[in-house]
């Protein structure tokens, strides 16, 4: 299975993931990347905070749109070349994340596209806001012989 090429995407294309943060993805995501702020895993620290109960770890919600990048737009076979994010409001346990990606730039003499990406919440609050730089699949040869074959005949 191959994502779609540089010929294949047009400015305007979009994709997204959606995804409900539960307790259990920030106690794993703790554990994958050592971060134990209270913030993400103490009740009593977390009423102490500015946001009043915890909060998912903002990564979380950033790794959603791998999800989009790699399986929806440009898809299997992309290479994930960068990433800007900016934070505007926290995601909170059970909070509904989805992550959108949309094709703003496409530059085929390097093979690059440029994708705005934007995580909402369930109230369609912006939560996470940013831009990614894409290598989308190349055609295979497999593809591009059987393609000119479909287009000659």
């Amino acid at each position: 299975m191959q994502g779609k090429t540089i010929e294949e995407i047009s400015l305007g294309d979009r994709a997204y993931f959606e995804k409900t943060i539960t307790e259990t993805d920030v106690y794993l995501f703790a554990g994958i990347s050592g971060d134990t702020n209270p913030a993400h895993m103490s009740c009593v620290a977390a009423e102490k905070s500015q946001f009043k109960e915890r909060i998912a770890h903002g990564l979380v919600s950033v790794s959603l749109i791998s999800c989009v990048l790699g399986v929806h737009l440009p898809g299997p076979g992309t290479i994930y070349l960068g990433q800007e994010i900016r934070f505007t409001r926290p995601v909170k346990f059970g909070d509904t994340v989805r992550a959108e990606a949309e094709v703003i730039d496409i530059i085929p003499k390097k093979n690059r596209v440029v994708l705005k990406t934007t995580w909402t919440n369930q109230e369609g609050q912006v939560v996470i806001e940013g831009t990614a730089t894409v290598m989308p699949p190349k055609a295979s040869t497999a593809t591009t012989a059987s393609t000119a074959t479909a287009t000659t005949a």
